[in-house]
């Protein structure tokens, strides 16, 4: 595994995936031969907005290897509450743990920290851009029940738009095999167009729908989403959203014999208790295979690590320009001014923020 970072799903190669599915599925099946593995070395966890899963996930998947972890998982305990940067923070870090697991709030923020860490910098979330771990765990998940990643009929439902776990999934699948998908959200909600448009260039079928019931005897696969209460800009917005899409026992009889559910979790109201005791209802089997899953990928970016020469990818990026940042309000260049601007081109000729994707001009 030839991976110094892990900010998006994509930079890994289908090689790389299937490696780190193979691993995860043999820890699964012999967890004790595993319990040393990382024996000596350190995870730091930095966690500048609230998470329970993936934090915990992170922090004992390296002690099950029998490593130890550092970190914070709240800003206002760390020199951040002092106005201290991100590349600071990334920098001095780098000098304590072997690897790194970040979330931020701010869309490519990982990205940015990588450029400063002679360790690897492992996304546990930007905003709602990537979270590429999840992904991971999600397609492992889909590939044990359903023996394959291509071919299937796919819903994503409730916030298609803010979903970094849908946004995450969607350009893995992308990569590995074709699918019908099922985009099942409001308007204001409703999944942004250039991904639809690379689903559909791909030779995907995507189907955009209002609700749940025009499509649950055809899905495969259901993967249901929280209304995202931290990202809407008012109570009032939250609100005039939530409760719209609830998945219960009455849909779930509409549904196929071996179709599965799936959720990246927390859920709020979007899948009732009685869900739980249905045998199609993966979402806790998924936080289960999260540990293994996270295991294999320190292993493999650990294994990848050794006998490397520290070097920071920043150096390449020092003579970029500066004075010019992106204009969206949760890139991570807004409150780290100092970032290079990273750039490229769309397909159809924009320009687009390398950091969080939306176009510059």
């Amino acid at each position: 595994m030839s991976l110094r970072h892990l900010v998006d799903f994509n930079e890994l190669t289908a090689e790389e995936w299937e490696g780190i599915y193979s691993l995860a599925a043999d820890i699964k099946k012999n967890p004790a031969n595993y319990s040393e593995a990382c024996k000596g070395k350190i995870l730091a966890t930095l966690f500048y907005e609230p998470s329970t899963r993936t934090m915990l996930s992170f922090q004992t998947a390296m002690l099950r290897l029998g490593g130890n972890v550092i970190g914070f998982d709240n800003p206002e305990n760390s020199s951040v509450s002092k106005g201290e940067n991100l590349k600071d923070t990334i920098t001095i870090i780098s000098c304590y743990a072997d690897i790194i697991a970040m979330r931020n709030p701010k869309e490519g923020a990982a990205l940015a920290a990588s450029l400063f860490s002679s360790r690897p910098i492992i996304n546990a979330g930007d905003g709602g851009h990537f979270h590429p771990t999840q992904t991971l765990i999600d397609m492992f998940t889909i590939r044990q029940k359903k023996d394959t990643l291509s071919g299937l009929t796919i819903g994503l439902c409730g916030d298609l738009k803010n979903g970094r776990t849908v946004h995450s999934l969607l350009r893995a699948l992308n990569t590995l095999g074709k699918n019908t998908y099922y985009l099942i959200s409001t308007e204001s909600l409703a999944l942004q167009s250039h991904i639809i448009d690379a689903l559909r260039e791909n030779g995907n079928t995507v189907y955009e729908v209002t609700s749940l019931e025009e499509c649950m005897d055809k899905l495969d696969v259901l993967y249901m989403t929280r209304i995202q209460k931290e990202r809407f800009e008012s109570e009032e917005q939250y609100k005039a959203q939530s409760g719209l899409y609830i998945l219960d026992k009455e849909k779930m009889d509409m549904a196929k014999s071996d179709m599965i559910v799936l959720h990246p979790l927390p859920r709020v109201d979007e899948i009732t208790e009685e869900v739980d005791y249905d045998p199609r209802a993966m979402y806790f089997k998924q936080v289960q295979n999260g540990l293994y899953v996270r295991m294999a990928l320190i292993m493999k970016m650990l294994e990848a690590r050794e006998g490397e020469k520290e070097s920071l990818d920043i150096e390449k990026y020092m003579d970029l320009p500066r004075e010019q940042h992106c204009k969206s309000n949760v890139c991570v260049t807004k409150t780290e001014n100092y970032l290079p601007l990273l750039t490229y081109k769309t397909p159809d000729g924009k320009t687009a923020c390398m950091y969080c994707d939306h176009i510059i001009d």
